[in-house]
Formats: C-alpha cells, sequence, structure tokens
C-alpha cells in the first residue's frame, strides 16, 4: 500500500474558523452543530497504525494493516465522502477497510456508516443494543436522546458482539468494553498499536455525557432503568483499562486539537496521557453527580 511522506500526514488542521468558514452548507433543521461537525481538517497519524480520517467535530477513525483495515464511526450521513476522501489521501483503499465499529448509534457518529458500508463492501459489527439502532436508522424508545436525535441511513446485515469480545482483521484485535448510559449501547473500544519497538495502548471511550430529550429522566426512567448503573459501570471500566492515548467520538472532548497542535509544535508526545482516561470518567462522574442532583431536586 501507498503511503504518504510524512511530511505530509503531520500537517496541523487550519483553524477552527477557516474549516467553519469553508465546509460546505450550514446548518440543517435540527442540527444546530452540523457547519461545526463537517468541517474538514486534514487527516494524520495519531500513531502507529492508527488514523484520523474524521471531521472537526466528528471522530473517525482507521487502524491499518497489510490484511486489511478498521474504521471507527463515520461522522454524519453528509460526513461518509470526506471520510473516504481522507482514507484515500493517507494512500489506503477504501475497499481494503474490513470492519466498521460504532461508539454509539446516534445521527452524528454512526450516520455515514450505510454509506462507507457500501462503498468498501466491509462488515459491520456494534453491540446488541446499538446494531438494533442501526439497522433501524433511528433510536429507540430506551435512548435518553429518543425523539430529539435525528434519523440516520441504516445499516443492514450488522453483527452483535458481547461485551469483551475482540474483533480481529488480520493482525488487528480490538476489545469492545461496554460503557452505557449516554446510549444504552455505548461502546469504547481498546487496541495497541507500534512505531517501532515503542507500543502503546490506545482507547477509543464512547461518550459519558448525561444528555437527553426534556422529558427523559435518568433517575426514574422507565423506559432505560438501568441508564445510572450503565454509567457508572462505564465509568470503572474507564478507570481500569490501560490507556497511553485517549480518543473520544467528540474530539474536543479529549483535547485533541490543542495536543495536536502541541505535536506539530515540537512536544512529540502531546497525545500521550496515561491518566486521559481517568480524567474522562471522573468527569463523566462530576455530570452524571450534577444531573442527577438537578433531577433531585425537581422532585
Amino acid at each position: 500500500m501507498r503511503l504518504l511522506s510524512a511530511a505530509a500526514l503531520l500537517l496541523p488542521p487550519v483553524s477552527l474558523a477557516a474549516q467553519v468558514r469553508d465546509s460546505a452548507g450550514g446548518a440543517r433543521p435540527g442540527c444546530p452543530d452540523c457547519p461545526v461537525w463537517t468541517a474538514p481538517p486534514r487527516p494524520f497519524r495519531v500513531f502507529g497504525n492508527t488514523w484520523y480520517v474524521g471531521t472537526h467535530g466528528l471522530t473517525a477513525l482507521l487502524v491499518t494493516s497489510d490484511e486489511g483495515h478498521v474504521l471507527l464511526d463515520a461522522g454524519l450521513p453528509e460526513s461518509a465522502p470526506l471520510v473516504l476522501a481522507n482514507v484515500r489521501t493517507l494512500g489506503f483503499r477504501v475497499e481494503d477497510i474490513e470492519l466498521i465499529l460504532n461508539s454509539h448509534a446516534h445521527y452524528d457518529h454512526a450516520g455515514g456508516i450505510a454509506a462507507i458500508r457500501r462503498a468498501s463492501g466491509a462488515r459491520v459489527a456494534a453491540s446488541p443494543a446499538s446494531a438494533a439502532m442501526l439497522r433501524r436508522g433511528a433510536t429507540g424508545p430506551d435512548d435518553p436522546q429518543h425523539g430529539i436525535a435525528l434519523a440516520f441511513p441504516p445499516a443492514d446485515e450488522v453483527e452483535a458482539i458481547a461485551d469483551g469480545d475482540t474483533v480481529r482483521v488480520g493482525p488487528l484485535a480490538l476489545t469492545a468494553h461496554f460503557t452505557g448510559g449516554h446510549t444504552p449501547g455505548g461502546t469504547s473500544w481498546s487496541w495497541r498499536a507500534c512505531e517501532g519497538e515503542r507500543c502503546l495502548d490506545l482507547v477509543y471511550a464512547d461518550s459519558q455525557t448525561p444528555v437527553s430529550a426534556d422529558d427523559f429522566s435518568f433517575t426514574r426512567s422507565a423506559t432505560y432503568p438501568t441508564a445510572i448503573a450503565d454509567f457508572e459501570r462505564g465509568f470503572a471500566v474507564l478507570e481500569r483499562l490501560r490507556c497511553d492515548v485517549l480518543l473520544t467520538p467528540h474530539p474536543g472532548a479529549a483535547g485533541l486539537w490543542e495536543r495536536l497542535e502541541a505535536r506539530e509544535a515540537g512536544d512529540a508526545d502531546a497525545l500521550v496521557d496515561a491518566e486521559g482516561c481517568r480524567r474522562y470518567a471522573a468527569l463523566g462522574r462530576k455530570r452524571l453527580a450534577a444531573r442527577v442532583a438537578a433531577e433531585t431536586a425537581k422532585r
């Protein structure tokens, strides 16, 4: 496979203002954040065989090997062409994507999966709850954002995986960790990447925010009664994972662009932070506690 030069792969992203100005289209109904979410940064190497191929506001990751690649998330439906173009820009073949994985099945992270599946012929795998949503192309009544999350193109033949499963493409091995709460099927992924003799543990940690429709209550939901327990379990999972590089569905949640800028300025290990997952979980706990307190005060 042909790869671009290191210099081409490490170009800094253009400014957010420029990306928003130059991105195609404005906000569409029901998606006021879409202009930022679809703004196109340059794709870049995260570490080893892991590459960022998403947009400024929505992560998509490509994990590569000589025997096929894995794509994690695909952004909005309208982001699929950009994700595909980013894969090609890096010198990889879209047709070599063998497997597509998902963090959680909302339109902003799963919307482009159906189109990329068609372009690549890849398999799609997700947790049972997410697999059902991916096949339906919409949230179910157990999702905290049901009623406000937009529908998206459904993907057919989605495989359901179990918590702790390791999925493989050639030498690649990515492990699923169910970290629900934000959605019933939320899943974080971990894998190991190497550059020469140096290997790091990468974690794509799913969203851990208690965001919901106005009529949803985390403390007394009849449709998703295990939401708080799922959050707590997910926090514990993230706290104990080996995690040298933290990546998140919304890259800003991990400070990705600031860290990338620092790396471009000469700090070679700016993306490396062994405490990143634990801090991410701690922030999630704080936000959940605030939400529970607010709901309790309303009773």
